[in-house]
């Protein structure tokens, strides 16, 4: 369920950022930064953050409408990033099973 998120990653001019462009947008016309983690993961930007994170090889996120900038460790691989807004919106993926609730 849910449905990918078309991404286009480019290099930036600046040594150690990435720009993902996205086929919808995160926040609006409202900025959002990230230098770590969030604690609450109360809008999709926040929990696209948190995930980029939890790769190690994120040092600060930038979101704003469709664009995120993304701060990388240096020497890093940034493919990953890519694939992780893709599946920012699904949540069910092949092979999974589902949970049937007990009455």
């Amino acid at each position: 369920m849910g449905q990918p998120v078309a991404v286009t990653l480019t290099q930036s001019a600046e040594p150690g950022r990435v720009r993902l462009e996205l086929n919808r947008s995160l926040t609006g016309q409202e900025h959002e930064h990230y230098e770590s983690a969030p604690a609450q993961q109360t809008t999709f930007s926040a929990v696209l953050a948190a995930r980029l994170f939890a790769t190690g090889t994120v040092r600060a996120v930038h979101v704003l409408s469709n664009m995120v900038t993304v701060d990388v460790v240096p020497g890093s691989d940034t493919s990953v990033l890519a694939a992780i807004v893709t599946d920012l919106y699904q949540y069910w993926k092949p092979g999974m099973v589902p949970v049937v609730p007990t009455v």
